[in-house]
Protein backbone atom coordinates (compact mmCIF):
# COMPACT_ATOMS: atom_id res chain seq x y z
CA UNK A 1 0.00 0.00 0.00
CA UNK A 2 1.47 3.49 -1.00
CA UNK A 3 0.47 6.64 0.92
CA UNK A 4 0.54 10.24 0.21
CA UNK A 5 4.15 11.16 0.84
CA UNK A 6 4.43 13.26 4.55
CA UNK A 7 5.39 16.11 3.39
CA UNK A 8 2.15 16.42 0.97
CA UNK A 9 0.48 15.96 4.43
CA UNK A 10 2.22 18.49 6.24
CA UNK A 11 1.64 21.02 3.55
CA UNK A 12 -1.72 20.48 3.65
CA UNK A 13 -2.11 20.61 7.49
CA UNK A 14 -3.86 17.67 7.20
CA UNK A 15 -3.23 14.01 8.48
CA UNK A 16 -4.16 10.98 6.14
CA UNK A 17 -6.69 8.13 7.36
CA UNK A 18 -5.45 4.88 5.47
CA UNK A 19 -5.93 1.31 6.60
CA UNK A 20 -3.89 1.48 10.15
CA UNK A 21 -5.99 1.32 13.25
CA UNK A 22 -5.92 4.62 15.78
CA UNK A 23 -8.28 6.92 18.36
CA UNK A 24 -10.46 8.01 14.90
CA UNK A 25 -14.19 7.60 14.10
CA UNK A 26 -13.87 5.72 10.38
CA UNK A 27 -12.69 5.80 7.53
CA UNK A 28 -13.51 7.61 4.63
CA UNK A 29 -13.24 6.28 1.03
CA UNK A 30 -12.88 8.64 -1.96
CA UNK A 31 -12.06 8.20 -5.53
CA UNK A 32 -8.63 9.25 -5.27
CA UNK A 33 -7.91 11.02 -8.25
CA UNK A 34 -10.81 12.91 -7.64
CA UNK A 35 -13.70 13.82 -9.49
CA UNK A 36 -15.06 15.68 -12.96
CA UNK A 37 -16.70 19.17 -11.97
CA UNK A 38 -20.41 17.90 -13.38
CA UNK A 39 -20.18 14.27 -12.59
CA UNK A 40 -22.03 12.55 -9.39
CA UNK A 41 -19.67 12.85 -6.33
CA UNK A 42 -19.42 10.26 -3.43
CA UNK A 43 -17.77 8.88 -0.87
CA UNK A 44 -18.34 6.42 1.91
CA UNK A 45 -17.48 6.30 5.46
CA UNK A 46 -17.32 3.39 7.26
CA UNK A 47 -16.67 2.47 11.49
CA UNK A 48 -16.42 -0.34 13.27
CA UNK A 49 -17.15 1.31 16.31
CA UNK A 50 -19.34 4.42 15.82
CA UNK A 51 -23.57 4.38 15.78
CA UNK A 52 -23.86 7.82 15.77
CA UNK A 53 -22.83 9.73 12.85
CA UNK A 54 -20.09 12.54 12.66
CA UNK A 55 -20.97 16.03 10.96
CA UNK A 56 -19.52 15.77 7.58
CA UNK A 57 -17.60 18.80 5.92
CA UNK A 58 -15.87 19.32 2.92
CA UNK A 59 -12.78 21.30 2.99
CA UNK A 60 -9.91 23.19 1.18
CA UNK A 61 -6.94 21.10 1.35
CA UNK A 62 -4.58 24.15 0.94
CA UNK A 63 -6.10 26.02 3.63
CA UNK A 64 -8.44 23.64 5.73
CA UNK A 65 -11.00 25.79 5.63
CA UNK A 66 -14.36 23.95 5.66
CA UNK A 67 -16.30 25.16 2.79
CA UNK A 68 -19.50 22.90 2.49
CA UNK A 69 -21.65 20.62 4.55
CA UNK A 70 -22.01 17.05 3.07
CA UNK A 71 -25.41 15.21 4.29
CA UNK A 72 -25.18 11.32 4.64
CA UNK A 73 -27.37 10.33 1.38
CA UNK A 74 -27.63 6.51 2.89
CA UNK A 75 -27.31 4.85 6.45
CA UNK A 76 -26.98 1.19 7.15
CA UNK A 77 -26.40 -0.62 10.56
CA UNK A 78 -24.30 -4.08 10.66
CA UNK A 79 -23.02 -4.48 7.07
CA UNK A 80 -19.92 -5.57 5.44
CA UNK A 81 -18.69 -5.75 8.97
CA UNK A 82 -19.04 -2.65 10.03
CA UNK A 83 -21.35 -0.97 13.06
CA UNK A 84 -22.27 1.82 10.84
CA UNK A 85 -21.61 3.00 7.15
CA UNK A 86 -22.83 6.10 5.24
CA UNK A 87 -22.90 7.83 1.72
CA UNK A 88 -21.52 10.86 1.56
CA UNK A 89 -22.88 12.42 -1.46
CA UNK A 90 -21.75 16.03 -3.06
CA UNK A 91 -22.65 16.11 -6.29
CA UNK A 92 -24.08 19.41 -6.29
CA UNK A 93 -20.25 20.91 -5.25
CA UNK A 94 -18.65 21.84 -8.95
CA UNK A 95 -15.60 24.12 -7.36
CA UNK A 96 -12.69 23.13 -9.46
CA UNK A 97 -9.20 22.59 -6.37
CA UNK A 98 -7.99 20.20 -3.65
CA UNK A 99 -10.21 18.83 -1.49
CA UNK A 100 -11.10 16.64 1.58
CA UNK A 101 -13.84 15.11 3.64
CA UNK A 102 -13.67 15.50 7.39
CA UNK A 103 -15.85 14.00 9.47
CA UNK A 104 -15.61 14.07 13.17
CA UNK A 105 -11.66 13.15 13.92
CA UNK A 106 -11.48 11.57 10.72
CA UNK A 107 -10.15 12.47 7.36
CA UNK A 108 -10.31 11.49 3.89
CA UNK A 109 -7.30 11.25 1.54
CA UNK A 110 -6.82 14.62 -0.32
CA UNK A 111 -8.34 14.61 -3.88
CA UNK A 112 -8.91 16.99 -6.68
CA UNK A 113 -11.96 18.33 -8.60
CA UNK A 114 -11.45 19.58 -12.12
CA UNK A 115 -11.90 18.81 -15.82
CA UNK A 116 -8.47 17.27 -16.37
CA UNK A 117 -8.01 14.86 -13.60
CA UNK A 118 -7.66 12.08 -16.22
CA UNK A 119 -5.72 13.53 -18.86
CA UNK A 120 -3.22 11.06 -19.72
CA UNK A 121 -4.75 8.34 -17.73
CA UNK A 122 -5.46 5.80 -20.62
CA UNK A 123 -1.94 6.49 -22.04
CA UNK A 124 -0.29 5.24 -18.45
CA UNK A 125 -2.37 1.87 -18.84
CA UNK A 126 -1.04 1.16 -21.69
CA UNK A 127 2.80 0.95 -19.87
CA UNK A 128 1.34 -2.23 -18.77
CA UNK A 129 -0.17 -3.08 -22.23
CA UNK A 130 3.73 -2.67 -23.70
CA UNK A 131 5.35 -4.63 -20.45
CA UNK A 132 3.28 -7.39 -21.50
CA UNK A 133 4.73 -7.69 -24.53
CA UNK A 134 5.94 -11.44 -25.99
CA UNK A 135 8.73 -11.86 -28.49
CA UNK A 136 10.54 -8.68 -27.97
CA UNK A 137 9.80 -6.69 -24.41
CA UNK A 138 10.92 -3.12 -24.42
CA UNK A 139 10.43 -2.90 -20.10
CA UNK A 140 13.05 -5.72 -19.97
CA UNK A 141 15.05 -4.61 -23.20
CA UNK A 142 15.09 -7.51 -24.40
CA UNK A 143 13.05 -10.94 -26.42
CA UNK A 144 11.68 -13.78 -24.89
CA UNK A 145 9.99 -16.97 -26.21
CA UNK A 146 11.50 -16.56 -29.91
CA UNK A 147 11.10 -20.46 -30.50
CA UNK A 148 7.17 -20.55 -29.75
CA UNK A 149 6.25 -23.35 -30.15
CA UNK A 150 5.08 -26.65 -31.45
CA UNK A 151 1.94 -28.09 -32.51
CA UNK A 152 -0.49 -30.23 -30.14
CA UNK A 153 -4.08 -31.44 -30.66
CA UNK A 154 -3.89 -31.43 -34.55
CA UNK A 155 -6.87 -33.23 -36.49
CA UNK A 156 -4.04 -33.39 -38.92
CA UNK A 157 -1.37 -36.07 -38.39
CA UNK A 158 1.01 -34.75 -40.72
CA UNK A 159 0.30 -30.95 -38.54
CA UNK A 160 0.59 -32.15 -35.45
CA UNK A 161 4.46 -31.84 -32.98
CA UNK A 162 5.50 -29.56 -36.40
CA UNK A 163 6.98 -25.96 -35.54
CA UNK A 164 5.05 -22.69 -36.13
CA UNK A 165 6.42 -19.25 -35.55
CA UNK A 166 3.95 -17.84 -33.41
CA UNK A 167 6.04 -15.21 -31.60
CA UNK A 168 5.00 -11.92 -30.79
CA UNK A 169 1.50 -10.77 -28.99
CA UNK A 170 0.92 -10.46 -24.82
CA UNK A 171 1.28 -12.42 -22.15
CA UNK A 172 -1.72 -12.95 -20.70
CA UNK A 173 -1.23 -11.83 -16.84
CA UNK A 174 2.03 -12.67 -14.43
CA UNK A 175 2.61 -16.07 -16.39
CA UNK A 176 3.98 -16.23 -19.84
CA UNK A 177 0.84 -17.99 -21.27
CA UNK A 178 -0.74 -16.09 -24.51
CA UNK A 179 -4.37 -17.08 -24.98
CA UNK A 180 -6.60 -15.65 -28.42
CA UNK A 181 -9.51 -15.38 -25.89
CA UNK A 182 -8.13 -12.51 -24.06
CA UNK A 183 -5.44 -11.22 -26.65
CA UNK A 184 -8.45 -10.35 -29.26
CA UNK A 185 -11.00 -8.60 -26.73
CA UNK A 186 -7.86 -6.97 -25.56
CA UNK A 187 -7.14 -6.04 -29.39
CA UNK A 188 -10.65 -4.76 -30.14
CA UNK A 189 -11.13 -3.12 -27.09
CA UNK A 190 -8.09 -0.50 -27.71
CA UNK A 191 -9.10 -0.34 -31.22
CA UNK A 192 -12.79 1.13 -29.79
CA UNK A 193 -11.11 2.67 -27.45
CA UNK A 194 -9.27 4.73 -30.64
CA UNK A 195 -12.59 5.39 -32.62
CA UNK A 196 -14.43 6.70 -29.97
CA UNK A 197 -11.93 8.75 -28.42
CA UNK A 198 -9.02 9.22 -30.96
CA UNK A 199 -8.51 12.94 -29.47
CA UNK A 200 -7.16 11.46 -26.11
CA UNK A 201 -4.06 9.27 -27.48
CA UNK A 202 -0.84 10.61 -27.46
CA UNK A 203 2.44 8.95 -29.80
CA UNK A 204 5.35 8.59 -27.67
CA UNK A 205 6.62 5.24 -28.57
CA UNK A 206 7.49 3.23 -31.69
CA UNK A 207 5.89 -0.13 -32.86
CA UNK A 208 8.27 -1.87 -30.79
CA UNK A 209 6.88 -0.31 -27.47
CA UNK A 210 10.63 1.54 -27.17
CA UNK A 211 10.49 5.61 -26.70
CA UNK A 212 10.26 7.26 -29.71
CA UNK A 213 7.16 8.88 -31.43
CA UNK A 214 6.33 7.55 -34.91
CA UNK A 215 3.68 9.59 -36.30
CA UNK A 216 1.05 6.95 -34.86
CA UNK A 217 -0.66 6.95 -31.65
CA UNK A 218 0.78 4.28 -28.82
CA UNK A 219 -2.40 2.83 -28.83
CA UNK A 220 -3.05 2.00 -32.07
CA UNK A 221 0.91 0.22 -32.33
CA UNK A 222 -0.60 -1.59 -29.41
CA UNK A 223 -3.32 -2.96 -31.20
CA UNK A 224 -0.69 -3.63 -34.06
CA UNK A 225 1.27 -5.65 -31.82
CA UNK A 226 -1.47 -7.54 -30.48
CA UNK A 227 -2.95 -8.37 -34.77
CA UNK A 228 0.45 -9.13 -35.83
CA UNK A 229 0.02 -12.32 -33.12
CA UNK A 230 -3.63 -12.91 -34.16
CA UNK A 231 -2.84 -13.13 -37.80
CA UNK A 232 -0.05 -15.72 -36.69
CA UNK A 233 -2.44 -17.56 -34.54
CA UNK A 234 -4.98 -17.98 -38.06
CA UNK A 235 -2.82 -18.74 -40.35
CA UNK A 236 -5.27 -19.98 -42.91
CA UNK A 237 -8.79 -20.47 -43.13
CA UNK A 238 -9.52 -23.54 -41.72
CA UNK A 239 -6.77 -23.70 -39.21
CA UNK A 240 -6.83 -21.49 -36.11
CA UNK A 241 -4.69 -21.80 -32.81
CA UNK A 242 -5.93 -20.49 -29.47
CA UNK A 243 -3.48 -21.03 -26.81
CA UNK A 244 0.36 -20.77 -26.28
CA UNK A 245 1.70 -23.05 -23.55
CA UNK A 246 -0.21 -23.83 -20.58
CA UNK A 247 -0.11 -24.57 -16.92
CA UNK A 248 3.37 -26.17 -16.38
CA UNK A 249 4.42 -22.71 -16.86
CA UNK A 250 3.73 -21.71 -13.03
CA UNK A 251 6.77 -22.71 -11.42
CA UNK A 252 8.03 -19.16 -9.65
CA UNK A 253 8.91 -15.90 -10.84
CA UNK A 254 10.85 -15.84 -13.96
CA UNK A 255 12.14 -13.40 -16.35
CA UNK A 256 10.64 -13.88 -19.25
CA UNK A 257 13.44 -14.09 -21.51
CA UNK A 258 14.92 -16.93 -19.36
CA UNK A 259 11.75 -19.05 -18.63
CA UNK A 260 12.16 -23.07 -18.35
CA UNK A 261 9.27 -24.36 -18.17
CA UNK A 262 9.64 -27.99 -19.51
CA UNK A 263 7.27 -28.87 -22.29
CA UNK A 264 9.44 -31.64 -23.47
CA UNK A 265 10.82 -29.79 -26.90
CA UNK A 266 13.86 -27.35 -25.19
CA UNK A 267 12.36 -24.05 -25.51
CA UNK A 268 9.82 -24.38 -27.50
CA UNK A 269 6.24 -24.79 -26.06
CA UNK A 270 2.89 -26.13 -27.23
CA UNK A 271 0.64 -24.60 -29.60
CA UNK A 272 -3.12 -25.49 -29.28
CA UNK A 273 -5.43 -26.10 -32.32
CA UNK A 274 -8.56 -24.96 -32.12
CA UNK A 275 -10.80 -28.03 -32.26
CA UNK A 276 -14.70 -28.98 -31.37
CA UNK A 277 -13.15 -31.53 -28.75
CA UNK A 278 -11.84 -31.05 -25.02
CA UNK A 279 -8.32 -30.59 -24.54
CA UNK A 280 -6.36 -30.89 -21.48
CA UNK A 281 -4.14 -33.37 -19.85
CA UNK A 282 -5.37 -36.95 -18.62
CA UNK A 283 -6.10 -35.68 -15.42
CA UNK A 284 -7.61 -32.47 -16.27
CA UNK A 285 -9.95 -31.44 -19.02
CA UNK A 286 -11.69 -28.34 -20.30
CA UNK A 287 -14.99 -28.96 -21.91
CA UNK A 288 -14.66 -27.49 -25.44
CA UNK A 289 -17.94 -27.75 -27.71
CA UNK A 290 -16.85 -25.61 -30.93
CA UNK A 291 -14.98 -23.20 -32.38
CA UNK A 292 -17.23 -20.13 -32.81
CA UNK A 293 -16.18 -18.57 -30.01
CA UNK A 294 -12.61 -18.26 -30.93
CA UNK A 295 -13.49 -18.02 -34.70
CA UNK A 296 -16.13 -15.33 -33.65
CA UNK A 297 -12.84 -13.62 -31.87
CA UNK A 298 -11.07 -13.42 -34.82
CA UNK A 299 -13.03 -12.03 -36.91
CA UNK A 300 -14.50 -9.40 -34.84
CA UNK A 301 -11.23 -8.21 -34.54
CA UNK A 302 -9.61 -8.51 -37.92
CA UNK A 303 -12.74 -6.44 -39.05
CA UNK A 304 -12.48 -3.88 -36.99
CA UNK A 305 -8.57 -3.80 -37.74
CA UNK A 306 -9.28 -3.48 -41.48
CA UNK A 307 -11.77 -0.39 -40.71
CA UNK A 308 -9.32 1.05 -38.18
CA UNK A 309 -6.10 0.80 -39.19
CA UNK A 310 -6.36 1.23 -42.95
CA UNK A 311 -5.42 5.00 -42.22
CA UNK A 312 -1.78 4.03 -41.37
CA UNK A 313 -1.45 0.29 -43.08
CA UNK A 314 -3.94 0.04 -45.77
CA UNK A 315 -2.45 -3.24 -47.78
CA UNK A 316 -2.44 -5.04 -44.01
CA UNK A 317 -5.97 -3.44 -43.44
CA UNK A 318 -7.35 -5.68 -46.86
CA UNK A 319 -5.49 -8.23 -45.60
CA UNK A 320 -7.37 -8.38 -42.03
CA UNK A 321 -10.64 -7.63 -44.29
CA UNK A 322 -10.29 -10.90 -45.77
CA UNK A 323 -9.57 -13.21 -42.88
CA UNK A 324 -11.98 -11.68 -41.00
CA UNK A 325 -14.90 -12.79 -43.21
CA UNK A 326 -12.70 -16.17 -43.32
CA UNK A 327 -12.81 -16.49 -39.93
CA UNK A 328 -16.75 -15.63 -39.29
CA UNK A 329 -17.43 -18.72 -42.21
CA UNK A 330 -15.53 -20.65 -39.93
CA UNK A 331 -17.44 -19.78 -36.91
CA UNK A 332 -20.47 -20.13 -38.61
CA UNK A 333 -19.36 -23.37 -39.35
CA UNK A 334 -18.39 -24.83 -36.41
CA UNK A 335 -20.91 -23.32 -33.32
CA UNK A 336 -20.06 -23.50 -29.70
CA UNK A 337 -17.39 -22.78 -27.46
CA UNK A 338 -13.01 -23.27 -27.57
CA UNK A 339 -12.70 -23.22 -23.51
CA UNK A 340 -8.42 -22.35 -22.65
CA UNK A 341 -7.05 -25.83 -21.58
CA UNK A 342 -5.62 -26.49 -18.59
CA UNK A 343 -2.43 -28.72 -17.23
CA UNK A 344 -1.46 -29.49 -14.02
CA UNK A 345 -4.65 -27.52 -12.23
CA UNK A 346 -8.33 -27.63 -12.61
CA UNK A 347 -7.89 -23.92 -13.41
CA UNK A 348 -8.93 -21.63 -16.88
CA UNK A 349 -11.00 -20.15 -18.70
CA UNK A 350 -14.53 -22.31 -18.80
CA UNK A 351 -16.05 -19.87 -21.34
CA UNK A 352 -19.47 -21.00 -21.75
CA UNK A 353 -21.29 -18.63 -24.46
CA UNK A 354 -20.38 -17.79 -28.17
CA UNK A 355 -23.10 -16.27 -29.48
CA UNK A 356 -21.77 -13.09 -28.44
CA UNK A 357 -18.90 -13.72 -30.30
CA UNK A 358 -20.30 -14.61 -33.78
CA UNK A 359 -22.58 -11.37 -32.88
CA UNK A 360 -19.64 -9.45 -32.22
CA UNK A 361 -18.39 -10.72 -35.48
CA UNK A 362 -21.39 -10.04 -37.21
CA UNK A 363 -21.51 -6.59 -36.38
CA UNK A 364 -18.10 -5.50 -37.06
CA UNK A 365 -18.03 -6.87 -40.25
CA UNK A 366 -21.14 -4.87 -41.23
CA UNK A 367 -19.79 -2.55 -39.90
CA UNK A 368 -16.59 -2.83 -42.66
CA UNK A 369 -18.96 -4.02 -45.32
CA UNK A 370 -21.96 -2.82 -45.30
CA UNK A 371 -23.57 -5.83 -46.31
CA UNK A 372 -27.16 -6.42 -44.74
CA UNK A 373 -27.07 -10.10 -44.12
CA UNK A 374 -24.11 -9.47 -40.97
CA UNK A 375 -26.59 -7.35 -39.46
CA UNK A 376 -29.38 -9.57 -39.79
CA UNK A 377 -26.79 -12.14 -38.40
CA UNK A 378 -25.79 -10.05 -35.54
CA UNK A 379 -29.18 -9.31 -34.66
CA UNK A 380 -30.62 -13.31 -34.40
CA UNK A 381 -27.15 -13.70 -32.55
CA UNK A 382 -27.61 -10.98 -30.42
CA UNK A 383 -31.57 -11.82 -29.29
CA UNK A 384 -30.62 -15.25 -28.32
CA UNK A 385 -28.75 -13.78 -25.41
CA UNK A 386 -30.25 -9.81 -24.48
CA UNK A 387 -27.76 -9.73 -21.18
CA UNK A 388 -24.86 -11.64 -20.56
CA UNK A 389 -26.10 -14.02 -18.11
CA UNK A 390 -23.26 -12.56 -15.25
CA UNK A 391 -24.98 -9.03 -14.49
CA UNK A 392 -27.20 -9.26 -11.52
CA UNK A 393 -25.65 -13.15 -10.53
CA UNK A 394 -24.05 -13.15 -7.37
CA UNK A 395 -21.44 -15.61 -8.55
CA UNK A 396 -20.52 -17.28 -12.04
CA UNK A 397 -17.41 -19.66 -13.20
CA UNK A 398 -13.88 -17.82 -14.02
CA UNK A 399 -14.61 -16.37 -17.00
CA UNK A 400 -17.71 -18.49 -17.87
CA UNK A 401 -19.66 -15.26 -19.59
CA UNK A 402 -17.12 -13.80 -21.49
CA UNK A 403 -15.87 -11.46 -22.82
CA UNK A 404 -17.62 -9.17 -19.77
CA UNK A 405 -18.88 -6.77 -22.08
CA UNK A 406 -20.90 -7.38 -25.31
CA UNK A 407 -19.01 -5.70 -28.03
CA UNK A 408 -21.92 -6.73 -30.30
CA UNK A 409 -25.06 -5.00 -28.39
CA UNK A 410 -22.30 -1.47 -28.26
CA UNK A 411 -22.39 -1.56 -32.22
CA UNK A 412 -25.81 -2.86 -32.58
CA UNK A 413 -26.90 0.02 -30.09
CA UNK A 414 -25.18 2.47 -31.54
CA UNK A 415 -26.60 2.01 -35.49
CA UNK A 416 -29.49 4.12 -36.46
CA UNK A 417 -31.27 1.54 -38.04
CA UNK A 418 -34.95 0.13 -36.93
CA UNK A 419 -33.87 -3.70 -36.54
CA UNK A 420 -31.56 -2.76 -33.93
CA UNK A 421 -33.16 0.09 -32.08
CA UNK A 422 -33.88 -2.66 -28.83
CA UNK A 423 -30.39 -3.28 -28.49
CA UNK A 424 -30.37 -0.06 -26.50
CA UNK A 425 -32.90 -2.20 -24.03
CA UNK A 426 -30.76 -4.96 -23.80
CA UNK A 427 -27.78 -2.86 -23.00
CA UNK A 428 -30.80 -0.56 -20.21
CA UNK A 429 -31.45 -4.64 -19.02
CA UNK A 430 -28.09 -5.22 -17.71
CA UNK A 431 -27.23 -2.02 -15.97
CA UNK A 432 -30.78 -2.33 -14.05
CA UNK A 433 -29.68 -5.67 -12.93
CA UNK A 434 -26.67 -4.55 -11.46
CA UNK A 435 -27.81 -1.03 -10.35
CA UNK A 436 -30.62 -3.30 -8.44
CA UNK A 437 -27.95 -5.24 -7.00
CA UNK A 438 -25.79 -1.94 -6.35
CA UNK A 439 -28.74 -0.66 -4.39
CA UNK A 440 -27.78 -2.88 -1.57
CA UNK A 441 -23.91 -2.08 -1.16
CA UNK A 442 -22.10 0.82 0.52
CA UNK A 443 -20.21 0.86 -2.71
CA UNK A 444 -22.71 1.18 -5.54
CA UNK A 445 -20.93 -1.57 -6.97
CA UNK A 446 -22.99 -4.74 -8.26
CA UNK A 447 -20.59 -7.34 -9.85
CA UNK A 448 -19.96 -10.46 -8.17
CA UNK A 449 -16.83 -11.00 -6.57
CA UNK A 450 -15.61 -13.47 -8.47
CA UNK A 451 -11.85 -14.25 -9.41
CA UNK A 452 -11.34 -11.22 -12.00
CA UNK A 453 -13.88 -8.79 -9.98
CA UNK A 454 -12.25 -5.69 -11.30
CA UNK A 455 -12.26 -7.05 -15.01
CA UNK A 456 -15.73 -7.25 -14.45
CA UNK A 457 -16.18 -3.94 -13.16
CA UNK A 458 -14.46 -2.10 -15.89
CA UNK A 459 -16.48 -4.04 -18.61
CA UNK A 460 -19.87 -2.66 -16.85
CA UNK A 461 -18.52 0.77 -17.21
CA UNK A 462 -18.10 0.52 -20.75
CA UNK A 463 -21.66 -0.64 -20.96
CA UNK A 464 -22.81 1.72 -18.67
CA UNK A 465 -20.76 4.89 -20.71
CA UNK A 466 -21.82 3.98 -23.93
CA UNK A 467 -25.36 3.26 -23.39
CA UNK A 468 -25.31 7.12 -21.69
CA UNK A 469 -24.05 8.38 -24.61
CA UNK A 470 -25.78 6.88 -27.11
CA UNK A 471 -29.24 7.56 -25.65
CA UNK A 472 -28.92 10.37 -23.33
CA UNK A 473 -30.46 8.07 -20.51
CA UNK A 474 -28.81 9.02 -17.24
CA UNK A 475 -30.63 6.49 -15.28
CA UNK A 476 -27.14 4.56 -14.06
CA UNK A 477 -25.35 7.51 -13.75
CA UNK A 478 -24.52 7.18 -10.00
CA UNK A 479 -23.87 3.29 -10.65
CA UNK A 480 -21.16 4.51 -13.36
CA UNK A 481 -19.82 6.96 -10.98
CA UNK A 482 -19.59 3.59 -7.59
CA UNK A 483 -17.81 1.24 -10.10
CA UNK A 484 -15.78 3.52 -11.68
CA UNK A 485 -15.00 5.01 -7.78
CA UNK A 486 -14.49 1.28 -6.83
CA UNK A 487 -11.84 0.51 -8.94
CA UNK A 488 -9.93 3.86 -7.77
CA UNK A 489 -10.01 3.91 -3.71
CA UNK A 490 -13.88 4.17 -2.87
CA UNK A 491 -13.79 1.00 -1.75
CA UNK A 492 -13.17 -1.10 2.09
CA UNK A 493 -9.04 -0.80 1.01
CA UNK A 494 -9.05 2.82 0.28
CA UNK A 495 -6.87 1.75 -2.05
CA UNK A 496 -6.75 1.99 -5.66
CA UNK A 497 -6.79 -1.25 -8.01
CA UNK A 498 -4.73 0.08 -10.59
CA UNK A 499 -0.69 0.04 -9.98
CA UNK A 500 0.66 3.52 -9.35
CA UNK A 501 -2.70 5.78 -10.39
CA UNK A 502 -3.19 8.06 -9.10
CA UNK A 503 0.45 8.75 -8.35
CA UNK A 504 0.99 9.84 -4.51
CA UNK A 505 -1.79 7.61 -3.49
CA UNK A 506 -3.02 3.96 -2.11
CA UNK A 507 -2.66 1.62 -4.72
CA UNK A 508 -1.03 -1.86 -5.22
CA UNK A 509 2.54 -1.98 -4.23
CA UNK A 510 3.40 -5.91 -3.64
CA UNK A 511 1.68 -7.72 -7.00
CA UNK A 512 1.65 -11.22 -8.33
CA UNK A 513 4.49 -10.21 -10.91
CA UNK A 514 7.96 -10.61 -11.65
CA UNK A 515 8.42 -7.07 -11.68
CA UNK A 516 7.59 -6.66 -8.23
CA UNK A 517 9.45 -10.11 -6.99
CA UNK A 518 12.38 -10.16 -8.93
CA UNK A 519 13.14 -6.72 -10.36
CA UNK A 520 11.54 -4.67 -7.23
CA UNK A 521 9.69 -2.56 -9.58
CA UNK A 522 6.57 -2.07 -10.66
CA UNK A 523 4.04 -3.22 -13.23
CA UNK A 524 2.81 0.09 -13.43
CA UNK A 525 -0.91 0.98 -15.29
CA UNK A 526 -2.10 -2.78 -14.53
CA UNK A 527 -5.76 -3.33 -13.09
CA UNK A 528 -5.10 -6.26 -10.78
CA UNK A 529 -8.01 -9.29 -10.20
CA UNK A 530 -9.30 -7.54 -7.38
CA UNK A 531 -11.25 -8.50 -4.41
CA UNK A 532 -13.04 -11.82 -4.12
CA UNK A 533 -15.27 -13.44 -2.37
CA UNK A 534 -13.52 -15.21 0.96
CA UNK A 535 -15.07 -18.56 -0.20
CA UNK A 536 -13.36 -18.36 -3.53
CA UNK A 537 -10.00 -17.30 -1.87
CA UNK A 538 -9.94 -19.94 0.96
CA UNK A 539 -10.48 -22.56 -1.76
CA UNK A 540 -8.20 -21.92 -4.68
CA UNK A 541 -4.93 -23.57 -4.96
CA UNK A 542 -1.75 -22.23 -4.17
CA UNK A 543 -3.04 -18.99 -2.56
CA UNK A 544 -1.48 -17.54 1.23
CA UNK A 545 -0.10 -14.22 2.39
CA UNK A 546 3.12 -13.67 2.54
CA UNK A 547 3.34 -11.32 5.66
CA UNK A 548 0.63 -10.30 7.47
CA UNK A 549 -2.38 -8.82 5.91
CA UNK A 550 -1.91 -4.98 6.08
CA UNK A 551 -5.99 -4.77 5.46
CA UNK A 552 -7.48 -7.32 8.62
CA UNK A 553 -9.31 -4.22 10.13
CA UNK A 554 -11.05 -3.26 7.14
CA UNK A 555 -11.79 -6.75 5.55
CA UNK A 556 -15.23 -6.81 5.07
CA UNK A 557 -16.87 -10.48 6.27
CA UNK A 558 -17.25 -11.68 2.77
CA UNK A 559 -14.70 -10.79 0.49
CA UNK A 560 -10.85 -10.22 0.77
CA UNK A 561 -8.25 -8.08 -1.57
CA UNK A 562 -4.64 -8.56 -0.49
CA UNK A 563 -1.79 -6.33 -1.72
CA UNK A 564 0.52 -9.76 -1.30
CA UNK A 565 2.42 -11.17 -4.15
CA UNK A 566 1.43 -14.53 -2.74
CA UNK A 567 -2.46 -13.93 -3.36
CA UNK A 568 -2.61 -14.24 -7.20
CA UNK A 569 -6.42 -14.56 -7.00
CA UNK A 570 -6.60 -10.83 -5.99
CA UNK A 571 -3.37 -8.34 -6.97
CA UNK A 572 -2.62 -9.93 -10.06
CA UNK A 573 -2.91 -7.34 -12.91
CA UNK A 574 -4.78 -8.68 -15.92
CA UNK A 575 -3.77 -7.92 -20.02
CA UNK A 576 -8.05 -8.08 -20.93
CA UNK A 577 -9.31 -6.07 -17.86
CA UNK A 578 -6.28 -3.33 -18.37
CA UNK A 579 -7.41 -2.91 -21.86
CA UNK A 580 -11.18 -2.30 -20.97
CA UNK A 581 -10.00 0.19 -18.61
CA UNK A 582 -7.94 2.31 -21.47
CA UNK A 583 -11.53 2.85 -23.04
CA UNK A 584 -13.13 4.00 -20.11
CA UNK A 585 -10.41 6.33 -18.90
CA UNK A 586 -10.54 7.51 -22.57
CA UNK A 587 -13.56 8.08 -22.04
CA UNK A 588 -13.37 10.35 -18.55
CA UNK A 589 -10.54 12.44 -20.33
CA UNK A 590 -12.61 12.91 -23.41
CA UNK A 591 -15.04 14.31 -20.95
CA UNK A 592 -13.60 16.39 -19.16
CA UNK A 593 -12.83 18.31 -22.55
CA UNK A 594 -16.33 18.56 -23.08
Amino acid sequence: MKKIPLMVVLLAGLWFAGCRTGNHSGYIRVNQPGYLPYTPKTAVWLSKKSKRLPSFTLADASTGKAIAEIKPLVIKRNIWGYTTVARLDFTSFHRKGTWQIRGGNTRSPVFRIGPDIFNGAADFLLQYIRQQQCGYNPFFGDSCHTEDGFVIFSPDASLDSTHVDVTGGWHDASDYLRYVTTSATAVLQLLYAWECFPDVFRDRYDPSGNPGADSIPDVINSARWGMDWLVKMNPSPELMFHQVADDRDHIGFKIPAEDNADYGRGRERPVYVATDKPQGSDRYQNHTTGIASVAGKFAAAFAAGARILKNWYPDYATMLADKAVAAYIYGRAHPGVCQTAPHLAPYYYAEQNWKDDMEAAAAQLYLLTGEKQYLSDAVGYGDSEPVSPWMGADTARHYQWYPFVNSGHLVLASLKENTTDHFKDYLKQGLERLQKKAGTRPFENGVPYIWCSDNLTASALIQAYVYRKITGDSTFRKTEAGMCGWLLGNNPWGTSMVVGFPSDSDSPVDVHSVVTVRLHRQPLGGLVDGPVYSTIFNNLKGLYLDKPDEYRDVQPDHIVYHDDFADYATNEPTLDGTASLVFYFAALEHEGKL
